[in-house]
């Protein structure tokens, strides 16, 4: 009984993070859009150091922050966790 539990908990974190970290990077970021073949690497950690920018200023709606960001780079630059 305790591995079945184990294993639910295990199944649950799992897609909590799913849901939590890369749905959000597919949908505001359409990460799994991009047509990048070469180093795709290297923009995925630019998105995730968006994602966590983002994230640590407060912000709930990410795609809306991005788009706020696109429009005024003042935002970005006022953010808490870039001071």
């Amino acid at each position: 009984m305790h591995s079945r539990r184990l294993g639910t908990a295990c199944a649950i974190v799992t897609w909590r993070i799913e849901n939590g970290s890369h749905y959000v990077r597919d949908t505001a970021f359409a990460e799994d859009a991009s047509r990048i073949r070469k180093n795709p690497a290297i923009l995925a950690c630019l998105r995730s150091f968006a994602y966590n920018l983002v994230r640590a200023s407060g912000c709930e709606n990410i795609r809306n922050a991005r788009w706020r960001a696109a429009l005024d780079i003042s935002l970005v630059l006022e953010m808490p966790a870039l001071s």
